[in-house]
């Protein structure tokens, strides 16, 4: 059975960031579908998505994106039995301080907390046990690291000044 990626939004504001967790997770071959489902003001519809989710025989991996008040990751996690993983969107807004909400939840319910999008689908891959695809992917990162320690060697013992490069 091929497994499934369920990436829940708080609101269609996150799609952007949920596209950019979709991207990713299809460099590691899985399957994602996106909907959108307020803890906060559908909860009944949350809780009929997770249902029939949860009815799905095949493997699954829940990312939940909200930001603000993040109700959203708790509740699914406590709702289903297989693995959560909560993406908020970036915010300056308080400071940032809205990351407390996906980082401080009730006892018993404990869904993983990743920032960045690619790395979602990285620990999705590693949850749904996709040993080949994580080290093909693992290979691709040690070699492009060494490509740009090579590169960089290189510019060094001609004189040039070093150029860094977008973190990867």
């Amino acid at each position: 059975m091929r497994p499934l990626v369920i990436i829940l939004m708080g609101s269609r504001v996150d799609q952007a960031h949920a596209q950019k967790i979709a991207d990713a997770l299809f460099g590691f071959g899985l399957e994602s579908t996106q909907r959108i489902a307020s803890a906060h003001k559908v909860t009944r519809h949350l809780l009929d998505l997770l249902a029939a989710f949860e009815a799905d025989p095949r493997p699954k991996v829940y990312v939940t994106i909200a930001g603000r008040s993040n109700a959203l990751s708790g509740v699914v996690d406590a709702n289903v039995t297989a693995p959560v993983i909560a993406c908020p969107p970036e915010s300056a807004a308080f400071g940032g301080a809205d990351i407390y909400s996906s980082l401080r939840m009730p006892s018993g319910v404990a869904p993983a907390v990743v920032l960045e999008p690619a790395n979602v689908a990285l620990f999705a891959a590693k949850a749904l046990g996709l040993k080949a695809e994580v080290a093909a992917f693992q290979r691709k990162q040690v070699e492009a690291s060494l490509a740009d320690d090579a590169a960089l060697s290189q510019r060094a013992s001609e004189g040039a000044p070093a150029e860094p490069k977008e973190r990867r």
